[in-house]
């Protein structure tokens, strides 16, 4: 599967090639913070087959907390690109909505339920986790 996407300005551009290792929505509270107040959609990349092909996105890691993720945006227009982190080596969570054509996105489980507000929308057959699953 090849994917490509960027940033809303177009300062920044990636693709992958591969097939995504998996597809899902986020409700944890960070996640709520990043996105505006919805859950994340996201599609975890092996890193291999991920590369930015123009522009450089600017990284932010909270340092008050263990393990914490690295977030990646544009540093012209704030988009969200992406996240690694250190519970994921070798991954890149890539938010759908910078993808050229995100129509393939299918998730296929949903995380941080306990976080959930009332007006997010989680399909009655996708498997959901208060946190993540064991």
């Amino acid at each position: 599967m090849k994917i490509d996407g960027g940033c809303y300005c177009g300062q920044i551009r990636y693709t992958f090639e591969g097939e995504p290792a998996a597809a899902m929505q986020c409700h944890c509270r960070e996640c709520q913070y990043i996105t505006g107040g919805n859950p994340n959609v996201l599609v975890i990349l092996p890193e291999a087959g991920f590369s930015y092909t123009q522009g450089k996105p600017q990284g932010f890691s909270r340092t008050d907390i263990d393990n914490a993720v690295t977030r990646f945006f544009c540093p012209n227009c704030g988009t969200a690109i992406g996240t690694k982190s250190p519970r994921a080596p070798g991954a890149m969570v890539v938010k759908v909505g910078t993808m050229d054509d995100p129509s393939f996105f299918k998730p296929s489980v949903a995380i941080f339920t306990k976080d959930a507000q009332s007006f997010h929308h989680i399909p009655d057959d996708l498997p959901a986790f208060e946190e993540l699953p064991g």
